[in-house]
């Protein structure tokens, strides 16, 4: 078969500090080696393991570091500041658990049927399946770390989508009523972005071929389209559907800590987070590993899991959005930007917007 065609070799970039970013390290028949980027004058170690793959699934044959992160070239530019995220503490991170909320009417009914088919469609690509509980799991979807790659890669580029167009659409919305949208807008984009920085991260560490681009194009053509439509007609459902994906993504990344914490993935205990995912969850030193990483999204997930669930359970109209809301009663639980408060299933309206008690 053509070479044009199928690659057999898959470079796995350094997750390090900045300075290891330019390396690209290959495995030709079991043999490492390493090219080193133009701009060093010396050969340095990689520090990360090299795979060899006979697919072009997951890398592609250059380091294109510098075409997925270009440098600020604008004079006086040091360097363009992120969204600011929420801090997170370890045992937060630690406490999120699996969840699932129950359908309770024709539309969660809907969402959960839909969320199914899509997750359908998204392990069949990647080559995965949820163990089932307390059962052994096949060996043939015991992931490598490439495979575990190249699902968080598809994954991301397309979880970014529903914030987006829901943002979007209430902007629009907003626009032509010439109302405000009561802080549902902010929300939403914050939520793509913070998508966005997952898939960004994921980049640092390995390289899209060019059948994961085609699949990545193909993914995010269809799911946007349907994802704008159905919005127009029913964000409610919409809601409950990324809620019940979130769900899926809990109980993926925390399957991937199980793996880890059970040494089926080697070759990740002493890998760096890149520095893009350092400074975005202000990373503390010593919880910087890539176990910490993937504790720090799945915290994010979490939070997806709750904010959609949540706006599911509002009047889509006139309610305003609770995460962006300053409470007359402060004492009292309500949902905030972090996962101090976190609930897996979701608030409930009357959980929100209840009645003062009056004073007597």
């Amino acid at each position: 078969m053509s070479s044009s065609v199928l690659s057999t070799t898959a470079p796995f970039r350094a997750a390090a500090r900045q300075k290891y970013f330019p390396l690209a390290i290959r495995a030709y028949s079991g043999v490492a080696a390493s090219r080193l980027h133009p701009s060093h004058s010396k050969q340095v170690t990689p520090v990360a393991y090299a795979y060899v793959s006979k697919r072009s699934i997951s890398s592609t044959q250059q380091n294109r570091t510098e075409e997925y992160f270009p440098s600020p070239e604008t004079p006086g530019v040091k360097e363009v500041q992120a969204w600011a995220h929420p801090v997170y503490t370890v045992e937060q991170m630690r406490n999120v658990a699996v969840a699932h909320r129950d359908a309770r009417n024709w539309s969660d009914k809907v969402a959960l049927g839909t969320m199914r088919v899509f997750r359908w469609g998204m392990d069949f690509v990647t080559g995965y399946k949820h163990p089932r509980p307390e059962a052994k799991h096949p060996e043939r979807f015991n992931l490598t770390p490439k495979q575990w790659m190249n699902r968080f890669i598809f994954l991301e580029s397309v979880a970014g989508v529903p914030g987006m167009v829901g943002g979007m659409l209430r902007h629009l919305h907003s626009l032509r009523r010439m109302k405000r949208d009561n802080g549902w807008i902010e929300t939403l984009l914050e939520e793509a972005f913070n998508e966005r920085m997952h898939l960004l991260t994921f980049l640092k560490m390995a390289e899209p071929g060019w059948l994961m681009r085609l699949m990545v194009l193909g993914a995010q053509g269809v799911f946007f389209n349907g994802f704008f439509l159905s919005y127009l007609i029913s964000p409610r459902i919409c809601h409950r559907f990324v809620g019940y994906l979130e769900e899926e993504a809990v109980i993926t990344y925390s399957r991937v800590i199980k793996d880890m914490e059970n040494g089926q993935l080697p070759e990740w205990d002493n890998l760096e987070a890149p520095d893009i995912a350092v400074r975005y969850w202000k990373m503390p030193e010593g919880n910087r590993k890539m176990k910490d990483l993937i504790l720090y999204i799945r915290a994010d997930e979490a939070k997806h899991r709750e904010v959609n669930h949540t706006l599911g359970n509002l009047d889509q109209k006139g309610d305003p959005n609770p995460y962006m809301t300053e409470y007359k009663d402060p004492t009292k639980d309500h949902p905030t930007e972090g996962i101090e408060n976190l609930r897996a299933t979701g608030w409930e309206r009357d959980e929100i917007f209840f009645k003062p008690q009056e004073q007597k």
